[in-house]
């Protein structure tokens, strides 16, 4: 019976703990970036080849986002070539809000923090490129259905 409990009181820790990077609360450390540059306007058309560079928005060396036509989530086409739910864009997090609160925002998974992609549209947003320790504004402007991959934005850019 001991060793039951005791089974029973280690599964519970290991199903109740977290060491996913899932949530980031804060930036990391003094060296991060804010862009708040001028935005741009990023439009990916239906039915266009995400893996052509022309598709993709290339924002560092490190994150290109892009959106395949078997419908889904955005991409990073650097480390991805399709979306993987609750992973993609991989390289990145996202929070939902304002980059002047950047400090205080709770960064995950960008299907966390949206809900359903399609959903996304008019949402203030945040994005962390993690390799680059870069933050940046993201508002989606469109969301294509039926699988045509389509999909716009507008983002600041480096001061």
């Amino acid at each position: 019976m001991k060793n039951i409990s005791l089974l029973f009181g280690l599964l519970f820790v290991i199903s109740c703990s977290n060491d996913s990077t899932d949530d980031i609360t804060t930036p990391p450390g003094p060296d991060y970036e804010v862009w708040t540059g001028a935005n741009i306007t990023f439009i990916k058309a239906p039915n266009t080849d995400a893996g052509d560079a022309a598709n993709q928005d290339r924002i560092t060396s490190n994150v290109a986002i892009t959106r395949g036509t078997s419908g889904g989530e955005i991409f990073n086409a650097v480390s991805e070539s399709d979306a993987t739910e609750n992973v993609s864009p991989r390289g990145t997090k996202w929070a939902v809000g304002n980059i002047s609160d950047v400090e205080s925002l709770s960064f995950s998974s960008f299907r966390s923090a949206v809900g359903k992609p399609k959903n996304v549209v008019g949402k203030n947003l945040v994005m962390h490129i993690e390799a680059d320790n870069v933050y940046l504004s993201v508002k989606f402007l469109s969301w294509a259905s039926s699988q045509s991959g389509g999909f716009s934005y507008e983002r600041s850019t480096k001061d």
